[in-house]
């Protein structure tokens, strides 16, 4: 037997071809022979599916193990020949170019001068040139631009036809089943990894001339943090990487640039709060020794804690006007606009993507109602499409009903122990919050920084910290559940399994991540009771109280902390594990020379991106999206975090997929799927919660009341504002269950700790509800109805003011049908002409 002379110059470190150097490698395969009892059926279901491959047309070389750096792993290298490649295109219906667009380019922006700096070479956007398509077919080869046989698909459409290839060719029948599919190899360790390859090294070019080298192209102008401040090479990211993930980079680039702006106006919101404090007339009647220092207030905890003056929180009661002032309102406001200014203009983006990517009549139907290798193989039973009129296995409504009943149970369970959780750090609010407010008052080491930390805020703090700890472990457990659950209901298509993997993922971490800020905006310190009546959690813990400056620090607090460490803790687990797992398997490799260490071991060591690695990112981002939408109103500045943490994340992003995963296998994809309607859902919550913070949780209605209605001195309205709405409670009624154990300033009265509007201990309606309290809960149901509808109207009428699709792009659109319908029709005329 003859086997050809391995030539090592084909086996650098770039070589990307077959042995012979001509025949490009478009798929990898590489397996292990461990010795164990599995071996030999392994060794035959290799061998069956290696020739299915080859009978399909495939063309396979395989690397012996001794070839190989460890000496352990054999390689199987696939290349696609023309005849594949054109039979499967036209399966596939993939567009090709007919003939070289002549519509000429939109007028250019004047502002383009300025924008320069931001702009990468023309050859690095645009990669090539633009073209009319049409959908592949073999028999009209001679219609379509071909040049090139070897370079008229893209490496990226190669690997997609490839992997379609392997995900549907059969191995064999076990148990009377037939079985089929590299993913099915994959999982029972018949292969230990399939993949397209990278076409060079990241950090320099490949010797090789026919090289296109865009691997390293992309790192140079687009992966590294220091061109963060340049424009994203799409049609190249689109050209390498395939559409489906050009357009996650093309949505978050935009998000990113839609961010700027409000960060700026949240900026300056902050600013307006910080430059006005000195102003803020609730915090010097907190501050001032004469009104502050005078008001004794009722005792934070049952028993152990003593009465307290207002003054002593006077550091928070400045630091929470940066967030609870008139500007706020306006943020709320601007904010529920901005929201739908980005998703009207992203679905125009988006338009103009699909019209430049060759996607305006793709439907991911075409695509997705292939079946699922995992459902072909399960569903025994079959039935006749009445689209194809072919015969299909389905699966019957009986186990369909049952998988679901289990499905909804098991995602009820969850979401009812993340509600458990909370209730559990609730619980530790409230039995940590007495042990704190006793520990402040009672020790007088701690004197320096209780103007700084009162106990509601050092509660807040280590609640949130102890919350983060929480959502991130249950994160880790639920994603398993999620993907077992998804992959238990046997989704029909790959489009169906994606989406109900996203609706379960979102419910969990939507209520994972917001739960304890709803708890923070909406219920704390709002069913408290008043002395001598307090409300009790289970009877024994006594609701938390907001702090007399109000919950709107609290919730800034809590929203900062969630917010900064989940985005601090995805950049780590994205960047720097992937880099020392890469370190960890390449360390041994550093030692050999370099032609021994080939392209395809290069990229065996890389980490995987899987089929999910796209959902975790939109996943990360859309949950971001909901912080700075749903609570904004809270904390104006979160925009201006969240775009500092996206320009890092583009570029993280970027530089893990160049450099630290292997090539993942190309998809088409037109839109973000059912992440717009998501982002849609959020956008309409946004208002209403955003209306909620302002009226229920911000102090702004209350003052705004006393300032037209309550006011005593016509010269300063809002003088006498923190006496008028701190109730008296006489300390005589203390019942014996709160009554503090000493009292050695004999104080006859105290004041309750939280706004509360009830008629003195010598009314008649002695502790009820005073008429102002009804008109501040008027005027807050008022408020939310009024700032609700005014934000509505002004949402729709701009999401009716801009179109989805642009009109230079509707026209281009009709002007590339009408064009590639002529010269089809022209090409059947001459066809028709050469028979007659």
């Amino acid at each position: 037997l003859y086997l050809p002379q391995i030539d090592k110059r084909h086996e650098s470190k770039d070589s990307i071809f077959f042995r012979d150097g001509v025949r490009r490698i478009d798929f990898v395969l590489s397996y292990v022979d461990d010795l164990n009892k599995e071996w030999e059926k392994k060794l035959e279901r290799r061998k069956e599916f290696e020739s299915n491959l080859q009978k399909a047309g495939l063309e396979l070389e395989t690397e012996d193990k001794k070839e190989s750096e460890d000496g352990k792993i054999y390689f199987v290298k696939i290349h696609a020949p023309w005849e594949v490649l054109i039979t499967y295109a036209e399966v596939l219906n993939i567009k090709v170019p007919i003939k070289e667009n002549d519509i000429p380019s939109t007028v250019e922006n004047p502002l383009d001068c300025m924008l320069t700096p931001l702009r990468l070479p023309e050859k690095v956007m645009h990669p090539e040139p633009d073209y009319f398509t049409a959908p592949f077919s073999k028999d009209k080869q001679e219609l379509y631009l071909i040049n090139d046989e070897n370079t008229f698909f893209s490496p990226s459409m190669r690997n997609r036809i490839v992997n379609y290839i392997l995900t549907r060719c059969p191995y064999g029948t076990e148990e009377g089943k037939k079985k089929f599919g590299i993913k099915r190899l994959l999982n029972n360790g018949t292969y230990s990894a399939a993949y397209p390859l990278h076409d060079c090294q990241y950090w320099k070019k490949a010797n090789d001339p026919n090289c296109d080298n865009e691997r390293y192209t992309l790192y140079m102008e687009w992966a590294r943090f220091l061109r963060f401040y340049k424009e994203q090479p799409l049609d190249l990211i689109r050209k390498y990487y395939g559409e489906k993930i050009g357009i996650y980079f093309a949505w978050l680039g935009f998000y990113t640039e839609m961010l700027f702006l409000a960060a700026v106006v949240g900026l300056i919101c902050f600013l307006y709060g910080l430059f006005t404090m000195d102003e803020n007339m609730s915090s010097k009647e907190i501050c001032d020794p004469e009104i502050g220092g005078e008001i004794i207030m009722c005792p934070l905890c049952d028993r152990e804690c003593d009465y307290w003056r207002l003054n002593t929180t006077c550091a928070s009661s400045e630091y929470s006007h940066l967030f609870d002032n008139v500007a706020t309102l306006f943020f709320a406001i601007f904010m529920g606009i901005w929201v739908t200014l980005f998703l009207e203009f992203w679905k125009r983006r988006q338009a103009r993507l699909k019209y430049e990517w060759d996607l305006v009549d793709f439907e991911e139907e075409q695509q997705q109602l292939q079946l699922r290798p995992e459902y072909e193989a399960k569903c025994t039973q079959k039935k006749k499409n009445p689209v194809t009129q072919e015969m299909e296995p389905y699966l019957p409504i009986t186990s369909q009903a049952v998988r679901f009943c289990i499905s909804g149970t098991t995602v009820l369970f969850w979401v009812s122990l993340i509600i458990a959780s909370m209730i559990a750090v609730i619980v530790y609010r409230l039995a940590v919050y007495a042990a704190f407010a006793s520990l402040m008052e009672n020790t007088q080491n701690l004197q320096p920084i209780r103007g700084l930390l009162t106990p509601q805020l050092a509660t807040s703090v280590t609640a949130s910290c102890l919350n983060f700890v929480i959502i991130m472990i249950l994160n880790f457990l639920y994603e398993k559940i999620a993907i077992w659950i998804t992959d238990m209901e046997i989704p029909r298509t790959h489009m169906e399994y994606e989406n109900r993997l996203t609706m379960k993922m979102f419910l969990f971490q939507f209520v994972n991540y917001y739960s304890s800020c709803f708890y923070v905006a909406f219920f704390k310190g709002k069913f408290v009771g008043y002395p001598g009546a307090y409300t009790y959690m289970f009877n024994r813990w006594r609701n938390e109280e907001c702090d007399p400056a109000g919950c709107l620090i609290e919730l800034t607090t809590q929203l900062t902390i969630v917010m900064a460490g989940k985005q601090i803790w995805g950049n780590i687990q994205e960047a720097i594990v992937p880099w020392i797992c890469n370190w960890w398997g390449r360390r041994k490799a550093r030692n050999n020379p370099e032609n021994l260490y080939s392209r395809w071991e290069q990229d065996h060591d890389l980490q995987t991106f899987g089929p999910l690695g796209l959902f975790y990112e939109y996943l990360e981002m859309v949950i971001q999206f909901g912080f700075i939408t749903l609570f904004v109103a809270s904390f104006p500045l979160a925009p201006l975090l969240a775009l500092m943490n996206n320009i890092l994340e583009i570029r993280v992003d970027s530089w893990k997929l160049t450099t630290q995963y292997r090539r993942p296998v190309a998809a088409k994809a037109h839109s973000i799927g059912v992440w717009q309607e998501i982002l849609n859902g959020m956008a309409i919550l946004s208002v209403v919660t955003n209306a909620f913070i302002v009226a229920f949780t911000s102090d702004m209605i209350p003052r705004l009341v006393y300032y037209y209605a309550y006011y005593e001195n016509e010269d300063s309205p809002m003088s006498g504002y923190i006496n008028n709405s701190l109730s008296v409670f006489q300390i005589s009624d203390f019942p014996d269950r709160n009554k503090p154990k000493l009292n050695p300033g004999n104080f006859v009265i105290c004041r309750l700790v939280y706004r509360d509007y009830r008629y003195p201990p010598d009314h008649e309606r002695k502790y009820l509800h005073t008429m102002q309290f009804w008109h501040i809960l008027a005027a807050k149901l008022a408020f939310i109805i009024i700032m609700e509808h005014v934000v509505f109207i002004v949402k729709f009428f701009v999401a009716w003011m801009i179109p989805d699709v642009p009109a230079d792009v509707t026209a281009k659109i009709k002007r590339e049908k009408y064009l590639t319908q002529k010269i089809l029709h022209e090409y059947e005329l001459e066809k028709l002409k050469e028979r007659l």
